[in-house]
């Protein structure tokens, strides 16, 4: 029999409740959570006031001075909570798409989800010159409203990855192509405003944006934890997971619900942030999976790889958001210009690594 170098623990709680650990993976997300949490103390420093993270720190535990504790609580610590869910909602989110449709391209980004959020802002904001408040909830029905017709559009006797991913591709270019028809409608005054929704960014962003947030996430995330087992069934065939007692298309349809729901709300709060859900799941698998031995051992074990997928997604966008506002001198440049330039240089290294090893 051939052994992994991987190993796992099975953990059981008094409840009766059985929870498997893998180290490796575990490791990944303690390193994920510091990066995370380094980098969101340099960001609340970051500005034209600028603030030590010791002095950070301090705010943070009720020590700092009176003006620290307006720039830290009222103005960058809503912002930087804001980037961590955003992130976290469009890992997990794109790691559930990958999943369920078996394919690496399953993101949000290629699906259409962001493109029909978007097509929610842009109605708001050029037909009806809606508030901030109204943008954000036209952007949340898009992206729902854009997912319920991509399931019932793939659904034949059930949903199936490649029927998912295709029928999304082809949404996604129809609510494009409503997107510039939308635009080239607006006056200058929205088109511009349009124009900066639709690049993706943190500024601006306080308290009413975090709560929203948060309650998502305290919601769906342990929602989707528990589906965790099924969908590694699942991953297996469905046939496979019919025999193993799991009700394949209910799971499916509700982890689907789960992503769309995470997804449109990361995307009414910060807007279309590229390039997040698609490479946050890969980056998080290809450290938690281990490296093959010499001879064919230590064979790559399949997976979703959520909790990695959360935590890589949090940990992208806040220190995309720290690059943006550092890198550039007074140019600071929205987040989701960043991110987009370092999904596409990702996606360049996977290509050739690809080409490299002959599968393309």
């Amino acid at each position: 029999m051939r052994r992994t170098s991987r190993t796992s623990r099975a953990v059981r709680t008094p409840g009766g409740l059985s929870v498997r650990l893998d180290p490796r993976a575990l490791a990944v997300v303690v390193a994920l959570l510091v990066a995370a949490g380094v980098a969101s103390v340099l960001l609340i420093g970051t500005g034209d006031a600028e603030i030590p993270a010791a002095d950070v720190l301090k705010t943070l535990a009720g020590n700092g001075t009176a003006f620290q504790e307006f720039i830290v609580d009222e103005l960058r610590l809503p912002r930087v909570l804001v980037g961590l869910l955003v992130g976290a909602s469009l890992g997990l989110g794109g790691a559930l798409f990958q999943s369920v449709s078996r394919n690496p391209l399953g993101s949000p980004d290629v699906l259409g989800l962001s493109q029909g959020s978007t097509a929610g802002a842009l109605v708001v904001i050029v037909l009806m010159s809606g508030s901030a408040t109204a943008v954000t909830l036209g952007a949340l029905a898009g992206g729902l409203l854009t997912g319920l017709a991509i399931y019932l559009l793939a659904w034949k006797r059930g949903v199936h990855g490649y029927r998912l991913v295709l029928v999304g591709i082809g949404v996604s270019a129809i609510v494009t192509a409503v997107n510039g028809f939308l635009l080239t409608k607006a006056d200058l005054v929205d088109a511009t405003r349009a124009v900066v929704w639709m690049t993706g960014s943190l500024n601006g962003r306080d308290w009413t944006q975090v709560w929203p947030l948060l309650a998502m996430c305290a919601v769906l995330v342990p929602l989707v934890l528990v589906g965790a087992r099924g969908l590694r069934m699942m991953e297996m065939g469905d046939d496979v997971a019919y025999a193993l007692g799991v009700r394949v298309e209910r799971l499916r349809m509700l982890l689907l619900v789960a992503a769309v729901l995470l997804t449109a709300g990361a995307t009414a709060a910060a807007g279309p942030v590229s390039f997040v859900a698609l490479t946050s799941p890969q980056l998080a698998r290809r450290l938690t999976l281990p490296r093959r031995r010499k001879g064919g051992g230590g064979a790559p074990m399949p997976g979703p790889n959520l909790v990695p997928s959360l935590c890589m997604g949090a940990t992208l966008l806040v220190s995309s958001d720290l690059a943006s506002q550092r890198l550039f001198g007074a140019d600071q440049l929205p987040v989701g210009v960043v991110t987009g330039v370092l999904g596409g240089v990702y996606l360049l290294w996977l290509l050739v690594a690809e080409r490299r090893a002959g599968r393309i």
